[in-house]
């Protein structure tokens, strides 16, 4: 079930939302450094990551599942935000170059095609980050945050579902290595958590933070035609399942 949105932007509100902002910012800003002339385009609650490329990139547009809500966004200025239904999004094809889905799929019913509508609305070559909550990490088990939400996933069944929906992962890292506490102590010492645990690869991290970029073919599937041998037909001057009383007028108009 997807969270509100109120509770969402409330979570960011917070310093511990805002420390989980600053860490998976990092990744985001480490891979996409650069989106100058760019369309962009966030699906679930993403805009809290999505101001970090605002001013840079050609444009940016927040969609938000209905069954969450939505929030004005930009907070100044024409709207970019709007509810959709995740599986119809109301762009055409190959429109959009860098999609970045947050709280998302954890809560999506239908993830595959989720991620098959990312797919058909990006550009050949277009980039996908995807940020959702690992399953081996304190954050999934703990409903005090909107990481302990939703369906967690471990490495593998992302791989798995990226596959099938005809997504290359070309970077993995997982993010929130701090136990997710409103205690200052903890949130001083959110980076050297973070830089520990990513240097020495550690496991207890509370999100997957996931690259992929667009297949630019999909497979066609390979079909067998069988051959069907005809029966053999021979001439017949009376159809086949006639009545003696058919076969006898028949007869008589020979």
């Amino acid at each position: 079930m997807a969270l509100d949105v109120v509770d969402l932007r409330g979570f960011y509100g917070t310093p511990l939302g805002a420390t989980a902002r600053q860490l998976i910012a990092r990744r985001l800003l480490e891979w996409w450094e650069n989106c100058s002339g760019l369309s962009m385009m966030g699906v679930g609650y993403a805009t809290p990551y999505l101001d970090l490329f605002r001013a840079t990139a050609l444009r940016t547009l927040a969609f938000m599942p209905a069954e969450q809500g939505v929030v004005n966004w930009p907070a100044s200025g024409l709207s970019a935000s709007a509810l959709v239904e995740t599986t119809m999004l109301p762009l055409p094809d190959s429109c959009i170059d860098r999609a970045l889905v947050v709280h998302a799929l954890e809560t999506s019913e239908h993830p595959g095609p989720l991620l098959e509508e990312v797919w058909r609305v990006l550009t050949p070559g277009g980039r996908m980050i995807l940020v959702c909550p690992s399953r081996g990490g304190l954050w999934s088990r703990l409903d005090t945050t909107p990481f302990g939400h939703g369906q967690p996933y471990s490495r593998s069944q992302l791989r798995e579902l990226m596959r099938r929906t005809l997504f290359s992962p070309v970077n993995w890292a997982e993010a929130l290595y701090v136990p997710p506490f409103e205690r200052r102590t903890l949130l001083r010492s959110a980076s050297a958590f973070e830089s520990v645990g990513a240097k020495l690869s550690l496991p207890g991290a509370g999100a997957h933070v996931v690259e992929a970029t667009k297949q630019l073919y999909r497979p066609v599937a390979a079909r067998r035609l069988e051959r069907r041998a005809l029966p053999s037909l021979k001439p017949a001057l009376t159809p086949a399942g006639a009545t003696s009383s058919t076969r006898q007028r028949t007869g008589e108009n020979a």
